[in-house]
C-alpha cells in the first residue's frame, strides 16, 4: 500500500497583482512527507475547481494551512472592520465546509494557525480581530523584522489540560511554541474543546467533542522544522497514522483514537 495522501488546503494569491497562484507553502508540504510519512497534495481554494465531496474521495486526510488572510467575520455572525485585515472567501468555502464534512465521517483533519480558528468557525464559533488589543494579552504577531528563525522563535508556554488529548499526544503538560497570529479564539464552537491555554489565556490547542476521527487544530506553528522539533514531530506522526488508518479502511471512533 502506497502513503496515504494529506490534501493541503491553501490560499490564492496575486503576482505582481496579475496572476493568481494557489500555494500550501513549502514546509508543510515538508513536514507532511518527511514526518507525517504522506503524499502531500495541494488543494486550490476555490469552490468552482473541486468539491468537497471530490477533495474527500481524493485524499485520506486533510491539514488546513496558515494564512495571512482570515476567515470573514461573515462566517460567524459578525461585520467586517479594518481589524478583521485581508480575507480569502475562496477558501472559507472551501475549508469550512470541508472542516464540517471531515468531522461528521471521521476523515482525519489537522488545523494550524488560520486552520485552528477556521476549525471553531466551522463548529459554530467566533473570533477576535486583534488579540494583542484584548487586556492582559500579550503581542502574539510575528516579528515583522528578522530571520525566519527570529520569526519562528520559541516566545511562550503551552499549557494542556492534564489527562487530555494533546496530553497524550504530546506526553507533556506544558511546551513551548513559537506564535505568528493577530486572531484567535473568541467563542469556542458547541463542540470546539479548548484543550491547552498560552499563559496570557489564549487558546492554543482545540479537538472536536465526539467527532468519529482525529480533529487536532494548534494555534502556533508546528511545520517550522518539523522533522527536529520534539513540539511538532508527535503532532505530526499522530496526524500521518491517523490518514493511514483511513487510507487502509479503518475508522476511527473518537479523537481519542489520535493518540
Amino acid at each position: 500500500m502506497g502513503r496515504p495522501v494529506i490534501g493541503i488546503i491553501g490560499n490564492s494569491f496575486l503576482i505582481n497583482e496579475q496572476y493568481a497562484i494557489y500555494g500550501g507553502g513549502a514546509m508543510n508540504c515538508q513536514a507532511i512527507s518527511e514526518v507525517s510519512g504522506c503524499i502531500p497534495f495541494l488543494v486550490p481554494s476555490d469552490p468552482s475547481l473541486v468539491s468537497v465531496s471530490e477533495l474527500m474521495d481524493a485524499c485520506d486526510g486533510f491539514l488546513l494551512t496558515g494564512a495571512r488572510p482570515n476567515v470573514h467575520p461573515e462566517e460567524y455572525g459578525e461585520e467586517e472592520t479594518a481589524a478583521h485585515g485581508d480575507f480569502d472567501r475562496g477558501r472559507d468555502a472551501v475549508a469550512l465546509d470541508l472542516t464540517r464534512a471531515c468531522v461528521e465521517v471521521g476523515q482525519p483533519i489537522f488545523g494550524i494557525c488560520r486552520g485552528f480558528q477556521e476549525m471553531n468557525v466551522a463548529m459554530g464559533g467566533t473570533l477576535y480581530p486583534e488579540i494583542r488589543e484584548l487586556p492582559g494579552r500579550m503581542n502574539h504577531r510575528m516579528p515583522p523584522d528578522g530571520s525566519i528563525e527570529e520569526k519562528f522563535e520559541l516566545r511562550h508556554d503551552v499549557r494542556f489540560t492534564p489527562g487530555g488529548v494533546f496530553n497524550r499526544v504530546m506526553g507533556t503538560e506544558v511546551v513551548r511554541t513559537n506564535t505568528l497570529h493577530g486572531q484567535g479564539i473568541k467563542a469556542a464552537g458547541p463542540r470546539v474543546v479548548v484543550d491547552g491555554y498560552a499563559e496570557d489565556g489564549t487558546p492554543e490547542a482545540l479537538y472536536v467533542e465526539g467527532a468519529a476521527g482525529f480533529t487536532l487544530g494548534v494555534q502556533w506553528h508546528p511545520e517550522y522544522e518539523a522533522a527536529k522539533d520534539p513540539v511538532s514531530r508527535p503532532l505530526f506522526e499522530s496526524f500521518g497514522n491517523a490518514a493511514r488508518e483511513w487510507s487502509a479502511g479503518i475508522r476511527p471512533a473518537a479523537v481519542a483514537r489520535a493518540v
